[in-house]
């Protein structure tokens, strides 16, 4: 197991005493993940981030019932997130299922003029993306939109964790003067 891993492990395993500073410092290395794998399956930020202070919640109050055990405790962590947001979503649709009126009121899809223009700055995105290398720009989804950490894209690109820092770093840098032209 990485030393992160066990430094995520030994974490929880404070919070099950419950330590406040191991707590903040659990969510400020893991909530980006969470967060993107809540948001993932919901596909509805705000619910997401309502979702993601449930799951700390659960996170604090089980900490004592994580049991080390070989398996990542992120996989522990990851399943709590993507069950509370499944949760979530099967609540939601349940509830909804029978107000017609909610769904005659407002149609939740955005309208014309929204889908031109948020086609158009994917554009500028997509191009932006274009301008970068390849890898880089493959890391840089990964880690904003996909929610891996910066370890996990070190590993997975075969390189120093400062490295991936930087790619990152630089590449955010170009978007920006790419997208601000």
């Amino acid at each position: 197991m990485s030393s992160e891993l066990q430094e995520i492990e030994n974490l929880i395993a404070r919070m099950a005493l419950k330590d406040r500073a191991a707590f903040r410092n659990l969510y400020s290395r893991t909530s980006a993940k969470l967060f993107g794998v809540i948001l993932r399956v919901l596909d509805d930020r705000a619910e997401a981030e309502d979702v993601l202070q449930d799951v700390y919640v659960k996170i604090w109050n089980n900490a004592d019932r994580y049991r080390a055990n070989g398996l990542s405790p992120m996989t522990w962590l990851i399943s709590i997130a993507r069950n509370a947001a499944i949760d979530r979503k099967r609540r939601a649709r349940h509830s909804t299922s029978g107000d017609v009126l909610t769904a005659t009121l407002a149609d939740p899809a955005p309208g014309p003029e929204t889908m031109a223009i948020r086609a158009s700055e994917r554009n500028r995105l997509d191009g932006c993306f274009g301008e970068l290398d390849h890898q880089h720009a493959d890391a840089v989804r990964r880690a904003y939109l996909e929610g891996d950490t910066y370890a996990e894209l070190a590993e997975r690109y075969n390189v120093p964790l400062n490295t991936m820092r930087t790619w990152l770093r630089r590449s955010l840098l170009k978007l920006r003067e790419c997208l601000s032209r």
